[in-house]
């Protein structure tokens, strides 16, 4: 499915409540914030609270693609807010065996199943469920690379957090922006929460085209996109992708565009530095910034879980 036809119109339902989290366009400014809101709330001096909302509701966790962070996460999440939360043996299940994955999915709806969290390597494949399964919300945990929205939400949230707003910040983004889905909800995310200036930073291969440049700063020199910034992310750099983008080796990827404490000093003195993980030491980022004092990454982790507890009681018609 190509990603210019996957419509997100299925999250919204009556009165514009959200029934599925499956991308951030659509989304309104004042979506974003209730979600932020109650994650914050979830918050109380680092510590992440627990809540009841869902203990009469069932949560599949469904992983197609592997993952640590998130999975475990998602799992965490649905757990203190007290679901019983099923993680699908995906290895051994029913669509190993040529079952259709909506057979599956219609399967699992049976057995009492309220909350679907998929993960895939197909763009739209959450979107394609959602159009074809009734009376069970959908939450996308990333599909190819089309967009993952809590991871999105989690690193405004943590923005929020440290900036207050968004509207006068400059952000910056580095690595490789084109097949990025973090790259690709994060640019929405600050697009409605009114950030203006937002720079792309990476090399030809890796970077949009000329014409989705129009909207945002597309820089090739990460000197010049990191100046005066106020957030800095780093993206994960697959090996499979570097080589596809002829960057011959790791050592020449840091060399040009890694993030070292040198560079770093190009933004502003309270700028902050972010990554989704898992870090590649040396490679995206050196070990002094990716642990320094303007480091958020860890904090990034704690929010995640925050934000895809406030998103599972939105779901929920609990918050």
């Amino acid at each position: 499915m190509k990603k210019d036809l996957i419509s997100n119109d299925v999250q919204l339902g009556p009165e514009g409540k959200l029934i599925h989290l499956l991308g951030l366009e659509g989304l309104s400014k004042n979506h974003l914030t209730h979600i932020l809101d109650i994650a914050d709330s979830l918050i109380d001096d680092g510590n992440l609270k627990k809540s009841k909302a869902l203990d009469d509701m069932s949560v599949a966790n469904l992983f197609f693609e592997p993952s640590t962070r998130t999975r475990n996460t998602f799992e965490i999440a649905g757990k203190r807010t007290s679901a019983n939360i099923i993680n699908v043996d995906l290895a051994n299940s029913a669509t190993k065996k040529n079952e259709s994955l909506l057979d599956t999915m219609q399967t699992l709806k049976a057995m009492q199943i309220d909350m679907f969290v998929i993960r895939h390597k197909q763009n739209g494949l959450p979107h394609h469920v959602a159009e074809n399964i009734q009376g069970v919300s959908i939450l996308n945990a990333g599909d190819g690379i089309n967009a993952h929205p809590t991871q999105a939400l989690l690193d405004m949230l943590t923005i929020r957090q440290h900036k207050h707003g968004f509207e006068n910040l400059s952000v910056a983004i580095v690595g490789d922006i084109v097949h990025s889905r973090v790259a690709h909800s994060d640019i929405q995310a600050l697009k409605t929460l009114g950030t203006i200036d937002i720079r792309l930073i990476a090399p030809e291969g890796l970077q949009y085209g000329s014409e989705r440049c129009d909207s945002v700063k597309c820089f090739d020199d990460i000197q010049a996109g990191l100046e005066d910034c106020d957030v800095v992310m780093v993206l994960r750099l697959q090996k499979e992708r570097m080589l596809e983008a002829d960057i011959p080796n790791e050592q020449e990827y840091f060399d040009n565009y890694g993030l070292t404490a040198e560079r770093m000093a190009l933004a502003k003195p309270d700028a902050i530095v972010m990554h989704p993980g898992p870090i590649n030491r040396g490679v995206e980022i050196d070990s002094s910034v990716a642990d320094g004092d303007q480091s958020v990454i860890l904090q990034q982790v704690t929010n995640g879980i925050a934000v895809r507890m406030a998103v599972m009681e939105i779901l929920a018609g609990k918050s």
